[in-house]
């Protein structure tokens, strides 16, 4: 699986940030190593950290001032040269205070992370650092809470959408049951209506000494009366004859 594509923007985190910048840096200065070895070129390269920490990098044929001036003929700038020992004095002390500083600022980071040992730290500066994280956790938690009470509001939201549609799809179940029931209701007074029909008919044709009939249906069929064969020949014992006997 492929890497997802990075936003390039700047990183918000102070300590993602330096851990970005080592392992980028790390691998500019690999491929301007490779380039210059591989294609036999010239390559300076120059790189101050947001810290101000400098990174420089050159092709071991040359030197960074060497691509420097090559770079100003070929632009065809000059810097200027006339710089004074004041002026060189100036800028050393300002380097050795930015140095300083980004040693301060690198060890507190340190220390804020815990990378250090602490037994060799004053207790003002301990109290300081208490103080600093204590102010750090205090606004991890506002943060936090600001995230939990919107998605709070989030699901009250959605909570209440579904609360809707589930008033809605009732509304529609009930008024379907009502649809059903009310047609119910007319096939039975239609079916009511068709047996009054039925029995007034029914009243049209009286029976005397037979059952009645149930329906009009029964009423259409033609009844029957059974009846018994008799027999064609009369019986000679009903009428008393005898034949004469002889021996």
């Amino acid at each position: 699986m492929g890497r997802g594509k990075i936003e390039i923007a700047r990183i918000e985190s102070r300590t993602n940030r330096q851990v970005t910048f080592s392992k980028r840096r790390g691998g500019l200065l690999k491929k301007a190593r490779e380039l210059s070895v591989l294609c036999d070129a010239e390559i300076g390269l120059i790189i101050f950290s947001c810290t101000g920490k400098l990174t420089e990098f050159c092709s071991e044929s040359t030197s960074i001032e060497e691509i420097i001036r090559r770079y100003q003929a070929a632009k065809g700038v000059r810097i200027p040269a006339g710089v004074s020992n004041h002026d060189s004095e100036a800028i050393y002390n300002e380097l050795g205070r930015m140095r300083k500083e980004t040693h301060n600022l690198e060890l507190s980071l340190r220390r804020y992370t815990g990378d250090i040992d602490l037994n060799s730290v004053k207790l003002e500066e301990l109290t300081q650092l208490e103080h600093q994280l204590e102010c750090s956790v205090k606004k991890v938690r506002v943060r936090k809470m600001e995230i939990l009470r919107q998605q709070t509001d989030n699901l009250l939201r959605k909570e209440k959408m579904l609360e809707e549609e589930n008033e809605q799809i009732f509304s529609l179940f009930k008024d379907n049951n009502n649809q059903m029931a009310w047609e119910q209701q007319q096939q039975q007074a239609a079916m009511v209506a068709k047996f009054e029909e039925h029995g007034q008919v029914l009243d049209q044709f009286p029976f005397s000494g037979e059952a009645q009939p149930s329906s009009v249906l029964e009423l259409a069929i033609p009844h029957y009366q059974p009846y018994r064969l008799q027999p064609t020949q009369p019986n000679l014992q009903d009428f008393g004859l005898h034949f004469p006997t002889f021996g």
